[in-house]
C-alpha cells in the first residue's frame, strides 16, 4: 500500500488511538469493576467497543444512554426508547472488532484479488462483522419470539446493517487506496483512518438502522 498520508497526521492518530483505548478501559472499568452491569454481556461489549472508534466521545454517550440499560424488567419498556444513533453502535462495534481480527489475518495470509489485498480485507471484515452482529442480535432478541423467526430476523438485521455500513466504511477504504492515501497497517495513521471509516459507516448505515429499529418496535408488542 502506498502511503501519501501527511506526517502531521501521525501524532494526531496516536493521540486519538491512546484516548480511544483509555476510554474503552474506563467503560470496561465502570461495567465490570464498579459492577454497573447491563442486561446482556453483548450490550456491555457494544459500549466498550464503541470507544475503540469514537474515542473520548463515547464517554458522554455512555454516561447518558449506557446506564439506562441497567434496568429491571419492570421498567424495561420505558427505558429502551433510545436514539437511533445509539441503536447503530452494535454495527460500529462489530466493525471495529472485525477490523482488529480481519486485517492481520488477511495480511498474514497474503491473499489478494486482482493483486490487491484491500478487496479481501473488505470481504473478510464484512463477513466477520455480519457474524458478530448476528450473535449480538440473537443475544439481544426479545422474549416471546420463536427461535426460527428470531434467527431469521437477526440474520436479516446483520446483513442489511453491514451492507449499508460498508457503503461508508468500504467506500472510504477504496477512496484512500486508489488515491494512494492508505498507510501500511503497522502505522497508527492506518488504524486512525479506519476509525474515521467506521464513523462514516455509522452515517451510511443510519437509514437501515432506522428502518430496522422501527420494524422491531412495530412487532415488539406482539
Amino acid at each position: 500500500m502506498t502511503n501519501r498520508v501527511p506526517e502531521w497526521l501521525t501524532p494526531i492518530a496516536w493521540t486519538f488511538i491512546t484516548l480511544a483505548l483509555l476510554s474503552a478501559a474506563a467503560i470496561a472499568y465502570d461495567v465490570y469493576a464498579r459492577r454497573h452491569r447491563h442486561g446482556t454481556v453483548a450490550a456491555e461489549i457494544v459500549w466498550v467497543t464503541s470507544a475503540l472508534y469514537l474515542g473520548p466521545f463515547a464517554l458522554p454517550l455512555y454516561a447518558r444512554h449506557g446506564r439506562t440499560a441497567q434496568i429491571s424488567d419492570a421498567s424495561r419498556t420505558a427505558a429502551t426508547a433510545q436514539p437511533v444513533a445509539v441503536a447503530g453502535l452494535p454495527g460500529g462495534g462489530a466493525s471495529a472488532v472485525a477490523h482488529l481480527i480481519g486485517v492481520p489475518v488477511v495480511i498474514a495470509s497474503g491473499l489478494t484479488i486482482a493483486g490487491i489485498d484491500l478487496w479481501v480485507m473488505i470481504i473478510v471484515i464484512g463477513l466477520l462483522a455480519m457474524a458478530l452482529l448476528f450473535v449480538y442480535e440473537r443475544t439481544a432478541s426479545g422474549r416471546g419470539t420463536s427461535r426460527a423467526s428470531s434467527a431469521g430476523a437477526a440474520a436479516m438485521a446483520a446483513v442489511l446493517t453491514v451492507l449499508a455500513f460498508d457503503i461508508g466504511m468500504g467506500g472510504w477504504m477504496l477512496l484512500l487506496h486508489f488515491n494512494e492515501y492508505m498507510p501500511p497497517v503497522d502505522q497508527g495513521s492506518f488504524w486512525f483512518l479506519m476509525q474515521v471509516g467506521i464513523v462514516l459507516g455509522l452515517l451510511t448505515g443510519y437509514p437501515a438502522v432506522t428502518w430496522l429499529t422501527r420494524r422491531h418496535e412495530a412487532v415488539a408488542p406482539a
